[in-house]
């Protein structure tokens, strides 16, 4: 079983996300890391004396035996970064999770836009939300958010109402259902939509959670509007994350009187976008800038395609900024050999394009 090795991989402690895909670069599977020599292990930059014991011991078999099982109960399944469903937009973020708990259908290349706010949200806040959510959802455009109270529920909501797309972002195990009253949107939106964690199943929404899961909520968007954000709100992380990672980031703008405005407000004042129709938010996502002058010109769907982990190794450096051959070199553990037959097996599946001078983008 497949899922045993990657689960059981990512199990030990102190292998992080940067350290588990250096691994995979250099043996090509979890199988084949957890199977390798101290000799071998020990030419890995990053990994420790403990981590060589802990793979050579086998202490990771029984968390994975156990959680492979906790799986296939749950009805959730793992999505790995090789996979062709992986959203290829997270490889855009520092450190990427090396696979994903799903259910659902997660589709690795929609146009997505996040929407988060307060848990204590107004009247106001909750109508505004659903209107925005519901009008992306309209001109087929996901909504990302994290399952929280208030402006979060309310985007979830609104898009399926709408009968769209939406991603639910959990601070949890993906078999726990925070808040619990939303037992029945969790249900709607595994069948509807999607729900992603890259929590261990049995995980509780702790409060160190949440900010790794803002980051998700970003990378998987092309931009993120906050509705109503109390200031040092976690809104504003995913914010801050937002910017971080190069996207957009629009503020619906709130009565100056109420504490869940002043956050959203300040975003206004710092340049967000001010949203208060949908089309603010429509022009500035690619296939929809002519929207003003009539019907919205869809761009067409990316290849869908999987990788091999020195594959993956490449286009994550790529995916943050187009790279000299040399610099690729220079950032990944491959040589200039294997960079050369990469880049060449990426060009024809339509993931990396060639630039002059030797350098390379993604697609």
């Amino acid at each position: 079983m497949e899922e045993l090795h990657w689960i059981g991989l990512k199990s030990i402690p102190g292998i992080g996300n940067v350290t588990f895909r250096r691994l995979l670069e250099r043996f090509e599977s979890p199988e084949a890391v957890l199977s390798a020599s101290i000799a071998e292990l020990s030419n890995v930059r990053g990994v420790t004396p403990a981590m060589r014991e802990a793979i050579r011991h086998g202490s990771w078999r029984s968390f994975a035996d156990a959680e492979c099982s906790r799986l296939a109960a749950s009805g959730a399944r793992i999505v790995t970064f090789l996979a062709a469903d992986y959203p290829k937009s997270l490889f855009e973020i520092p450190d990427p999770p090396p696979f994903l708990y799903v259910r659902g259908e997660l589709r690795c290349h929609e146009t997505a836009v996040a929407i988060v706010g307060s848990r204590r949200a107004t009247a106001y806040g909750i109508q505004t939300t659903s209107r925005l959510a519901g009008a992306l959802a309209g001109h087929g455009v996901c909504v990302t958010s994290g399952m929280a109270r208030g402006v979060d529920t309310a985007a979830h909501k609104g898009a399926l109402a709408a009968g769209g797309r939406t991603i639910g972002v959990l601070g949890c195990g993906i078999d726990m259902v925070y808040p619990p009253e939303n037992r029945k949107l969790f249900q709607e939106m595994a069948e509807k939509g999607c729900l992603v964690s890259e929590f261990p199943l049995g995980t509780l929404p702790l409060a160190e959670n949440f900010p790794r899961r803002n980051r998700i909520i970003s990378g998987l968007s092309k931009g993120v509007l906050v509705v109503e954000a109390a200031e040092n709100s976690g809104s504003l992380i995913t914010a801050q994350y937002a910017l971080e990672h190069g996207r957009d980031v629009y503020a619906v703008p709130g009565n100056i009187s109420f504490a869940t405005s002043r956050g959203s407000n300040r975003l206004i004042k710092q340049g967000a976008k001010l949203v208060d129709c949908v089309e603010d938010i429509l022009e500035e996502l690619p296939g929809f800038e002519n929207l003003h002058g009539g019907a919205e010109q869809r761009v067409p769907a990316p290849r869908t395609f999987s990788l091999t982990p020195k594959e993956a190794a490449i286009y994550e450096v790529l995916a943050r900024s187009p790279l000299h051959i040399d610099d690729i070199i220079s950032q990944t553990e491959l040589t200039a050999g294997e960079v050369s037959s990469m880049l060449l097996h990426l060009e024809l599946k339509g993931a990396v394009t060639s630039l002059p001078g030797t350098h390379y983008c993604i697609s």
